[in-house]
């Protein structure tokens, strides 16, 4: 019998645990940290053998196979020992693809690709097709797998963490939505790796897949991959011939012209302008018509801590983009103000470069008030170039300072810029703080 070694505790470990079980593996998990109980009791309920707050390393440098969580960095030093044994590591998702035979569509990118995700899987669902969603939202695909509950399509969220540990698996559609500077500290702070791994989604495909992609995007262009797909570009400049949004509208030429009014779009902004042409050209490859399309366009909701309206108070709107974990994300929630804006920013920095951003800061934002353990870059970068910078260091501090600068016909924005661990557990942890303390004011 195999054995199968999981490092990691959370939905993709528990999930790959489940179906290396299925698979009859002698199927180990182990995590440095504590699991949660409801995840214990599960392996205790379908006898999967574990441990927490520490490795055991003669268990784990036994296995024949590994499958590693994608918050493992690759030069942990268990994942480096493991490596020297040669012993073959891979991502849960890798692992889930090994057992299934059903349609794949992997959507990754630096920004949107949640967006871009959740719509896809609306435009399906909406239109009738058996379609799961998988990767970061919602259950694990290899759990999805084990369980049998299996759909003709899974759309699946790919983030370059989990792309690194795959090898075998190929998409049927592939969509790549840009690439921006993201997790520099987990890429020895060099772009064109990164880079370079986002383009795994093309990895295996051939001439009968499809490759959906932004024209537009500088790195997505000079990094270009050109595997033997059949490339679908989408672009607002006139770069594609099979998608492009002119004069209020996306056309696109898959299966026969289709037209969609941007206006009629439940998201907004120019950046969802391109989650919304990719998630259409999937949908006319796997061959939903124009009706279809418009119908789950019309009536898509995304997911919180995403350009969320919380609420109006003495005429200053407060918008949750918790989701904005790095420069660019928080430049597209920035470009589509049309009110001044107080900015929220800060957290975990991971390498940020805000020159990117200088110029739409001073041109949107009346005061930046900092909110993080030690801001003291953002402060020095912004406050040096003469915006009004304020210094805070909890949720409560930051609203109460928000509450106090803005004034009747500003808009409050959440959008970090930074990842959430320094005072919080995740994006949506801080998104549902932010929450909580506006519904107080």
């Amino acid at each position: 019998m195999s054995r199968l070694v999981i490092i990691g505790g959370g939905e993709s470990g528990i999930g790959a645990a489940l179906l290396g079980k299925a698979k009859g593996y002698d199927t180990f998990l182990t995590d440095g940290g504590k699991i949660a109980s409801g995840r214990k009791e599960e392996l205790e309920r379908n006898g999967i053998a574990y441990e927490e707050s520490g490795h055991s390393e003669d268990r784990i440098l036994s296995a024949d196979l590994v499958v590693k969580s994608p918050g493992v960095p690759e030069d942990n030093p268990l994942v480096l020992k493991i490596k020297s044994k040669g012993t073959e590591i891979i991502s849960e998702i890798e692992f889930a693809c090994r057992y299934t035979s059903k349609k794949l569509i992997g959507i990754t990118g630096s920004n949107g690709k949640t967006t871009t995700t959740l719509l896809t899987h609306h435009l399906l669902t909406s239109a009738g097709l058996n379609a799961n969603l998988a990767g970061n939202i919602g259950y694990s695909l290899a759990r999805q797998v084990a369980m049998g509950n299996e759909s003709d399509y899974y759309v699946i969220e790919l983030s370059s963490f989990q792309l690194d540990g795959m090898t075998s698996a190929r998409m049927d559609i592939g969509v790549l939505c840009n690439i921006t500077p993201d997790h520099m500290d987990r890429y020895n702070h060099d772009f064109g790796l990164y880079a370079r791994s986002k383009y795994r989604i093309t990895q295996n495909m051939t001439s009968e897949q499809a490759f959906v992609y932004n024209a537009d995007d500088v790195a997505t262009v000079e990094y270009f991959n050109n595997q033997p797909t059949r490339q679908i570009p989408v672009s607002t400049m006139g770069r594609s011939r099979y998608a492009v949004a002119e004069n209020g509208r996306i056309l696109t030429e898959i299966g026969g012209h289709a037209e969609f009014a941007i206006d009629e779009l439940t998201i907004k902004g120019l950046h969802n302008t391109y989650n919304a042409m990719q998630a259409i050209c999937v949908a006319r490859l796997i061959g939903l018509s124009e009706a279809q399309i418009r119908k789950g366009l019309q009536t898509f909701k995304n997911a919180p801590h995403r350009l969320e309206l919380i609420r109006t108070v003495d005429g200053v709107d407060y918008v949750n983009d918790s989701k904005a974990t790095n420069v660019d994300a928080a430049y597209y929630a920035l470009e589509c103000q049309t009110k001044p804006v107080v900015w929220i920013a800060g957290g975990k920095d991971k390498g940020n470069d805000y020159t990117a951003i200088e110029e739409l800061v001073r041109k949107k934002v009346k005061a930046l008030v900092c909110m993080g353990v030690n801001n003291q870059k953002l402060i020095d970068f912004f406050g040096s170039r003469g915006i009004k910078t304020y210094d805070t260091h909890s949720i409560e501090e930051c609203v109460g300072r928000c509450h106090k600068v803005a004034k009747s016909g500003d808009v409050v924005l959440l959008s970090p810029c930074c990842a959430s661990f320094d005072l919080f557990t995740s994006y949506e942890n801080r998104g549902d703080m932010f929450r909580s303390q506006v519904e107080k004011l």
